[in-house]
């Protein structure tokens, strides 16, 4: 007797996305690209896979995404490689390589990318291995504007997606990379006098990245921490006046915002400009998108200095939130509009119509039944497809040059027209 074999299953924390799911998140998408495109945006792709040093070099070495999140392995010929964790080295290098960031009648690039990150975490609620992001960076712009802009397009999203009212914004400055210095010395400072009061995770960031203390989620570190050392009184004058002038732009453009001076985000290349997009109605995972200035990046990476700013927001959470909202168009559930039934001997004619539908109407989904089965069989089966209509055509109607209409949603009556006026039929 064969040995049964063990049922495959996905990895833990990285998940199928179904049928009746895709949906949604290509309506996402789609809102998503037509915003930032509007803005000036090109769309970029670049491999899942990358070198490790990438990604030791501009996150770095000791953030928790390298030390414990990254999935790195040596390929065949022993060369060490990492599936993404984030998007914006991977953006960088695709620049340097191609020569985009400078020997063209431009210096400035605003790009856009979307796609799969991977980290390996304790999978939960927004929160998985394999997840995805939809990001943004705009490189050669010096000035607080495109700051402003980036926030005021994102603004703009959460309206055109309805959510504009769940989320809020918080931004901060962390200034020069020498005011940081100078803040992160204070810091320790403080917090190694204090240091059995701090929680353990906090303990040992002190001594490789202290500045994340700022955002521990423990409550008691956090009543510790309001003692600390501000790190808006180490602020060079450079940085200062930055934040100033973004802070000045985003009122005089309407969008509504908290400077939250612990806000420092979990990434070792960012500097003057930090913000999050937050919102209270997904539990402990409330940020929904992320950013800032990172204009020493580049040339880390062995480019020329270039000042970048970006950010990226996690879909698996907006798609959570726009569940939560009911703020999902009820019509995109819906997987087919028109479902054509056809009995008898009319396949050929079927079809037919249905592309002439297609190709008068390309918005619309068009379902031939398939498959065969009698006329009540077919009408059950346009019911459970969702469409709004169902085209029938008979072997009668097929010799008369007509189909029948009937209206799947509604009360209205059943009706026949003429196959070539198939296209007025308004949805």
């Amino acid at each position: 007797m064969s040995q049964q074999l063990k049922k495959l299953q996905a990895v833990k924390g990285m998940n199928d996305l179904l049928p009746e799911e895709s949906p949604y998140w290509q309506y996402l998408e789609a809102q998503i690209a037509e915003t930032v495109q509007g803005y000036g945006y090109q769309e970029i792709r670049f491999p899942i896979l990358e070198a490790t040093e990438l990604f030791k070099r501009s996150i770095g070495e000791v953030t928790d995404i390298v030390e414990k999140e990254m999935y790195t392995f040596d390929d065949r010929n022993g060369d060490s490689l990492t599936l993404r964790p984030e998007g914006t080295a991977s953006c960088v290098r695709a620049c340097e390589e191609h020569q985009m960031l400078y020997n063209r009648a431009t210096l400035t690039q605003k790009l856009w990318y979307t796609g799969p990150m991977f980290r390996y975490e304790k999978p939960q609620k927004g929160r998985l291995r394999q997840f995805h992001q939809f990001g943004v960076e705009a490189y050669g712009y010096l000035g607080p504007d495109v700051d402003a802009e980036l926030l005021m397009m994102t603004a703009r999203l959460w309206r055109v997606l309805g959510i504009d009212q769940a989320v809020t914004l918080q931004i901060n400055s962390l200034g020069s990379n020498e005011s940081r210095r100078a803040y992160r010395d204070a810091l320790v400072a403080y917090l190694e006098a204090r240091k059995d009061q701090l929680d353990e995770d906090s303990q040992r960031r002190l001594t490789t990245n202290p500045l994340r203390i700022l955002d521990s989620k423990s409550a008691k570190t956090q009543s510790l921490l309001d003692g600390a050392p501000d790190l808006a009184d180490y602020l060079d004058e450079e940085s200062r006046q930055h934040f100033a002038q973004l802070q000045e732009l985003l009122k005089g453009a309407g969008v509504d915002f908290t400077v939250n001076t612990r806000l420092v985000r979990g990434l070792d290349y960012y500097g003057k400009t930090v913000f999050e997009w937050v919102t209270d109605r997904l539990g402990a995972q409330g940020t929904v998108c992320a950013g800032g200035r990172y204009d020493k990046l580049v040339e880390q990476l062995g480019g020329k200095p270039t000042p970048a700013v970006g950010f990226a927001m996690g879909l698996e959470r907006l798609i959570l939130l726009l569940q939560e909202l009911n703020a999902f168009p009820e019509e995109i559930s819906r997987a087919t509009d028109v479902y054509v039934v056809a009995v008898g001997e009319v396949m050929p004619q079927a079809f037919a119509l249905a592309e002439v539908l297609r190709a008068n109407s390309p918005y619309l989904r068009v379902q031939v039944n398939c498959g065969g089965g009698n006329f009540k069989t077919q009408l059950k089966k346009a019911d459970r497809s969702g469409a709004e209509i169902a085209l029938i055509l008979g072997e009668t109607e097929a010799a008369a040059g007509e189909v029948g209409v009937k209206y799947l949603r509604t009360e209205d009556p059943q009706t026949t027209i003429k196959q070539e006026d198939v296209s007025t039929l308004i949805f």
